[in-house]
């Protein structure tokens, strides 16, 4: 667990519901929670928030114990503030929950970030939401939304693999309280993280999967980490947690940044509004 900074807890370890649909959203997210699970990611652009919710209705996790967030998505918040407000009650009814732990602010969209922060702000004091935070967000859209916050963020969503550590980024969101959740921690697209040869080295040291060695690497920097609901991989990413990576290790993999998105087009800079 890692503690935020309005003192509420966030499992490190989560699953991600990005491309996933109907049915299998829904069976993905209920063995999850029926494994061991307790934080389910999802966005209001995945257009998946029923099947998600359905996924926790039908397990045997009551809904207290779950950590469960989902984000605004860009085209709402160029609605306003009452799209906004709309969107959020809409995920809710969705979701099938009455709250939620933690809604994000999707992208930095230009000219929009302020009047959807305060709608949400605003959800926070009515008791609808526990947390909220950013995705996507470099040091100057964390800037420019600092200077009106009236409450801070507890979470900075964006992504981190061994080619791409955002080690400054990092840094710069601790020294304003906000923690870090990595998503695409295996790449996506054409790179191949796990296949890796200094991973699959590091693999053969550890007696583990490659995919489990960069888990690793990613919980042990202090990181929320969302790695997509695939049953099959399941326990494999709750094992994470019975050994620990040397620090030269640690050095190893740090050293195999290349400043590398999974996607030219997830670059917050030049995202297509």
């Amino acid at each position: 667990m890692i503690k935020l900074n309005n003192g509420i807890e966030i499992p490190q370890i989560g699953v991600g519901t990005w491309t996933l649909k109907g049915e299998v959203a829904t069976e993905n997210v209920r063995k999850a929670l029926e494994v061991g699970f307790r934080h389910v990611d999802t966005a209001q652009a995945y257009d998946n928030e029923a099947e998600v919710g359905q996924g926790i209705a039908s397990s045997n996790v009551k809904r207290s114990e779950v950590f469960l967030t989902t984000k605004v998505s860009t085209n709402i918040m160029r609605g306003g503030e009452a799209a906004v407000a709309k969107s959020i009650d809409e995920s809710l009814e969705k979701l099938q929950t009455s709250y939620l732990d933690l809604l994000l602010i999707h992208w930095p969209v230009k000219d929009h970030v302020k009047e959807t922060w305060q709608v949400m702000e605003q959800y926070v004091r009515d008791g609808k939401l526990r947390s909220i935070g950013v995705s996507n967000f470099n040091r100057h859209h964390l800037e420019e939304l600092m200077a009106f916050a009236e409450i801070r963020p507890v979470i900075n969503q964006i992504e981190v693999h061994p080619f791409m550590t955002q080690v400054e980024n990092i840094a710069y969101n601790r020294s304003l309280g906000i923690e870090i959740e990595a998503w695409g921690p295996f790449g996506q697209g054409d790179i191949d993280v796990v296949g890796d040869p200094t991973l699959q080295e590091l693999a053969r040291k550890y007696q583990k999967t490659a995919s489990q060695i960069v888990l690793r690497w990613i919980v042990q920097r202090g990181l929320v980490t969302i790695p997509r609901a695939k049953p099959n991989h399941f326990n494999e990413n709750l094992e994470i947690m019975n050994f620990a990576l040397d620090m030269e290790d640690m050095e190893l993999i740090n050293g195999l940044n290349r400043d590398m998105r999974s996607n030219v087009l997830n670059d917050p800079e030049s995202f297509p509004w």
